[in-house]
């Protein structure tokens, strides 16, 4: 027999979170789990790790309740605002970009298409020729900021150039392949 799941309106889930009462726990997992794991899963790819920043975030949700204020906004968009920043900085974080440097150029593909479950798209091939058409200083930026998840600040401290010639680049290189696709 399944288990029936628990909602409760706004108003009393706040207040069942304020009184630290078991049936919050359940009524906010039931109620927001799926909605803040999609917007975890956009942001990281790996579903081990979506899933255990989404443990993350309801500890965190119970343990920081009390900074939640009704008068700043809806439940939902405090609850989606933890989630999202605790993916950020998990990006952000130091042994998760050094596992993600550690896969060469060649296996992040492959790496993607198991993580998305992707399939053979003919339309998508070539693209790999594309970028290898590009001059250096363009690859290698793209790179950074596509392949590797850097940012343009981290993408001009690697490389020791100025941001915006990061930036200059990086554009000029998706003026370039888009040229490809008109």
């Amino acid at each position: 027999m399944s288990k029936k799941k628990i909602t409760l309106t706004e108003e009393e889930l706040v207040a069942a979170l304020q009184n630290r009462e078991k049936i919050a726990v359940e009524a906010l997992y039931d109620m927001y789990s799926a909605s803040l794991f999609g917007v975890i899963s956009r942001i990281v790819i790996d579903e081990a790790t979506a899933e255990d920043l989404l443990q993350e975030t309801f500890v965190k949700i119970w343990h920081s309740f009390s900074s939640y204020s009704a008068d700043k906004g809806r439940l939902f968009t405090w609850m989606v605002n933890i989630a999202r920043n605790l993916s950020i900085d998990k990006l952000r974080s130091k042994d998760f970009k050094n596992n993600s440097k550690n896969q060469e150029l060649e296996n992040n593909v492959t790496f993607i298409d198991e993580q998305r479950n992707t399939v053979y798209k003919p339309e998508l091939m070539g693209i790999k020729e594309l970028v290898q058409k590009l001059k250096p200083e363009q690859k290698s930026i793209l790179d950074l900021v596509y392949f590797k998840g850097y940012t343009h600040v981290e993408a001009a401290d690697e490389l020791g150039i100025p941001l915006g010639t990061i930036k200059t680049r990086l554009r000029m290189a998706i003026i370039q392949l888009r040229k490809n696709f008109n």
